[in-house]
């Protein structure tokens, strides 16, 4: 059988191996064929992979910084070399249209850029604290560090971690999913071109084992998780107990409150665009919208912005079969409880890709919010709207939600969007924006059941997560007289 991709392999030590004792087959979720396959890889792969890396950090972390973010800048230029490859790849292992596969490498490129600024924010500060004494603190790196990405974002997640993590100096593990770990080769291979030392990056493939032998790993200092929520709580308990660093980035349920005075245009587009985008597998997708007072007007412009998304063109597939049947059946319960389906995505095919995993762009009205589609992560192209009377209502099914990660208002006052701003549960909040993501140097993270540990991901907040501080204090005059820092 002829595969799309070479054979994926661990990369450790500046080097690919064929590790594993058994391998799965990698997807493609628009065909529902074959792409390449995986290694399964356990404890003594990742043994290896962390020994490269100890062996790797005495040199890559007393590299000055500025020396070694000028291979971020190296890495930066092959990712706009190679834009098409690296979208191309993304497409054709997580299914999503080209156009968005595009969009998340064009944000591994911000990502790295600001990796690339991280001397002008690490430096440190010296203060004379006594007469004769003076205090400073500088910015260490951990050592060796571990990610654990998701599937939805193959190349963009897995560079919330790498260029921040090792341009301050540690050597780093990734661990990317199993359903989509080709573009995880690419990323290894190009920065060993961009002249990353051997054992600074390394890749090791795997499962639920592979997740449990990084959490246990007496040398790994850190670990970063993104995925669901029930797997980051587990993720964050076990790291934590093994004394590790931890943040781990669960589900959501993204709340877009829409007021009758929204601009009817901007906000169709951008709910529209927020539910469907990457087939709404992400923790920032419009998941439920609330409608506030008579919004029928805005609610009909919504069906008709849905209506010209179609799976194939401007929708990509959702990652499984099993992904598939779930979303679905959110759909069909909520449709049995009472719900009223405006657009129904449910057994879609797309011709000439029978054997895909595409469900169709979907609008359920009048949910309850006591409803499972109202509550729980669909993870699909699905927009749940919940009717109330008045604002404090809406507020109030927002705040009742256990997660935490995104929220919106769509309104023309100031007056009523302050007013979202300052009561929403989430550490994400936007108004008239349907993806409320921070641009970098602003960092990324939920609040409540949607994250997991302190400091964020990525931006400023990330250094005091992959690095520790040391404080210095310094004497020099004999003269001085003794006091309690003597």
């Amino acid at each position: 059988m002829i595969q799309e991709y070479p054979e994926v392999k661990n990369f450790i030590g500046g080097r690919f191996h064929r590790n594993g004792q058994s391998s799965m087959d990698v997807i493609n979720p628009q065909t529902g064929k074959i792409i390449s396959t995986v290694p399964l890889s356990g404890k003594a792969d990742l043994d290896l992979a962390v020994k490269a890396a100890k062996d790797a950090f005495p040199g890559w972390s007393s590299t000055p910084i500025k020396e070694r973010v000028q291979i971020f800048y190296r890495y930066k230029a092959l990712m706009e070399k190679h834009m098409m490859e690296l979208s191309e790849m993304v497409k054709a292992e997580n299914g999503k249209t080209l156009d968005e596969a595009r969009a998340e490498v064009e944000k591994s490129i911000e990502l790295t850029e600001f990796a690339c600024s991280l001397p002008q924010m690490v430096y440190g500060e010296v203060m004379e604290v006594s007469k004769g004494v003076e205090c400073r603190f500088e910015y260490k790196p951990m050592g060796v560090v571990a990610s654990i990405a998701p599937f939805n974002f193959p190349h963009m997640v897995p560079h919330w971690t790498i260029p921040n993590a090792i341009a301050l100096g540690n050597c780093m593990i990734l661990k990317p999913s199993e359903q989509v770990p080709v573009s995880a080769n690419r990323i290894a291979e190009m920065l060993k071109e961009a002249g990353l030392p051997d054992g600074v990056f390394n890749v090791v493939n795997g499962d639920k084992e592979m997740v449990e032998a990084i959490c246990d790993h007496p040398d790994i200092q850190a670990v970063s998780f993104v995925g669901s929520t029930k797997v980051a709580k587990i993720v964050y308990k076990r790291a934590t107990s093994n004394l590790k660093n931890c943040v781990a980035l669960g589900g959501a349920k993204n709340h877009l409150i829409v007021m009758p005075d929204a601009q009817p245009e901007m906000t169709a587009g951008n709910v529209a665009a927020s539910m469907s985008g990457c087939a709404g597998q992400r923790c920032m997708a419009a998941s439920a919208m609330v409608a506030v007072g008579s919004t029928d007007h805005i609610v009909q412009k919504i069906v008709e912005e849905a209506r010209k998304i179609v799976p194939g063109q401007n929708l990509g597939a959702v990652i499984s079969a099993e992904a598939k049947e779930r979303i679905e059946r959110y759909i069909s319960e909520a449709e049995s409880a009472g719900a009223k389906v405006l657009v129904d995505g449910r057994n879609w095919k797309v011709p000439g890709f029978e054997g895909g995993y595409f469900v169709g762009p979907t609008v359920i009205d009048h949910v309850k919010p006591e409803m499972a589609i109202a509550k729980e992560e669909v993870f699909g192209p699905v927009l749940a709207i919940i009717r109330t009377k008045n604002l404090d209502e809406a507020l109030e099914i927002e705040n009742s939600s256990e997660y935490g990660n995104a929220a919106s208002v769509f309104t023309q006052s100031g007056g009523i969007a302050r007013y979202v701003m300052e009561r929403a549960s989430a550490g994400m909040v936007g108004v008239n924006i349907g993806v409320p993501v921070p641009r970098e140097p602003f960092s990324f993270g939920g609040w409540n059941e949607s994250k997991f540990g302190s400091n964020d991901i990525t931006g400023k907040s990330s250094i005091g997560f992959w690095t520790k501080l040391k404080k210095t204090t310094v004497k020099w005059n004999p003269e001085s007289k003794t006091n309690w820092m003597s």
